[in-house]
């Protein structure tokens, strides 16, 4: 997708951070943009933030609820027009810990809006573009921990490698109709994320985590800024060109190269060196036609 003058991109999680960063490059490059979040307050503050001239359509929208993604995108679709874009993106983050403590609550909450939330995005928005015919783009948010897990982001992580292989298997099933398919994978980024999952979370929700403060810092609140984390303007611009060149990875950071390098060669390590039958290998040969990877190797994108 080279022209995004008058498309219409619909951005989950859009009242901050990321959502944000990404929602202000598409609307800098002529898109309308409509940005949906479950704070109202959130999404007020952040329509005024658009650079004059934009076409900004402010959404609430619990992305765990079904029924609330069909009105958005009928909305949506009623004021701006069809959605040629897709920003999967609405997320919330649990205080790190042990996998062990978290409480069935705890898995229900993160998985129901990392995972879920992009599932219902995708059953709503998808089927429209394919009847529509006029191809499009959808990206997925997902995070560095989608791709190496640490300790204590046991459910966090668990909801971004199913989200990646989502976004695999999505890109496949849509390349006949001229939709691309990408994979976010961010680095620390400056925004609102613990803020908003705590403003967010059932009122009375047990937890087995608990998010300890900072040197300094209050008990509940948001943890300082830093200057290691990446503006999300920044993030939003990279989204843009990952959209350009129908990337299938977006990543942000290149300090993580040596732990991806890292555990994709323990993949490979872990490949028998056996002989294989001849049969096998015909079939084998026959099925790395049909993989993505193979296309974008061949594709050759400029990092």
């Amino acid at each position: 997708m080279d022209d995004f003058k008058g498309k219409v991109a619909f951005i989950t999680g859009g009242a901050s951070g990321i959502g944000r960063g990404i929602a202000h490059a598409l609307a800098r490059a002529g898109a309308k943009v409509a940005i949906a979040d479950i704070r109202e307050e959130a999404l007020e503050r952040a329509v005024t933030t658009f650079p004059k001239g934009s076409t900004v359509l402010a959404v609430k929208l619990d992305v765990t609820d079904r029924k609330a993604w069909v009105r958005a995108v009928d909305e949506v679709e009623e004021k701006l027009g069809p959605i040629d874009i897709l920003c999967n993106n609405a997320g919330i983050a649990l205080p790190r810990g042990p996998i062990a403590n978290a409480t069935y609550e705890d898995w229900d909450w993160c998985l129901g809006i990392n995972l879920g939330g992009a599932v219902n995005g995708v059953a709503t928005v998808v089927p429209r573009m394919i009847k529509r015919g006029a191809g499009g783009h959808i990206v997925n948010t997902a995070s560095v921990g989608a791709l190496v897990a640490g300790a204590g982001e046991g459910i966090y992580s668990t909801a971004k490698y199913a989200l990646a292989g989502l976004t695999e298997e999505l890109r496949s099933d849509l390349m006949q109709h001229k939709i691309g398919v990408s994979l976010l994978c961010p680095g620390p980024t400056q925004t609102e994320l613990f803020a908003s999952s705590d403003a967010v979370r059932p009122k009375g929700s047990p937890t087995g985590y608990v998010r300890p403060p900072a040197p300094g810092q209050k008990p509940g609140a948001p943890p300082p800024m830093s200057n290691i984390t990446m503006p999300p303007d920044e993030v939003g611009e990279k989204v843009l060109r990952g959209i350009r060149r129908n990337d299938l990875f977006i990543l942000t950071h290149p300090e993580f190269r040596h732990l991806i390098k890292a555990r994709c060669d323990a993949l490979l390590s872990a490949i028998p060196n056996d002989p294989i039958p001849a049969p096998r290998k015909k079939f084998g040969d026959e099925l790395v036609k049909d993989v993505i990877y193979a296309e974008q190797i061949a594709k050759g994108s400029p990092q």
